[in-house]
């Protein structure tokens, strides 16, 4: 699987693949924990093409923004589809990532959190 990626700055954007699943926690994560090497450790998931999710694709979202949070970075979510955003409030995911309608507002929130 292939996890595309692009810098903004010291923000790291990453597109989730369609499912986030079991299947495709492994390659995902590995994708991102890559980049904390380089020393991104802002990272905004751009979620627009995900519609599938299971439970260990969203413990692997909290396990990243743990992560990212001990390193002292965020992790922040834009573009949820409906049914992500479905997902995200009976899980009770919305209160605990900062979401966005966009990539643009996600990337600037970060210089405004400075």
């Amino acid at each position: 699987m292939n996890i595309h990626t692009e810098v903004f700055g010291d923000v790291l954007v990453a597109h989730t693949p369609e499912e986030l699943t079991d299947e495709a926690v492994d390659s995902f994560e590995n994708c991102i924990y890559q980049q904390f090497e380089s020393g991104l450790i802002q990272v905004v998931l751009q979620m627009d093409r995900s519609e599938t999710y299971d439970s260990a694709g969203l413990t692997a979202l909290l396990d990243l923004q743990d992560e990212l949070r001990s390193r002292g970075g965020n992790l922040k979510v834009s573009g949820l589809g409906e049914p992500g955003r479905k997902i995200f409030e009976v899980t009770r995911l919305d209160q605990r990532f900062d979401i966005f309608e966009s990539v643009i507002d996600a990337v600037s929130s970060f210089q405004s959190d400075n």
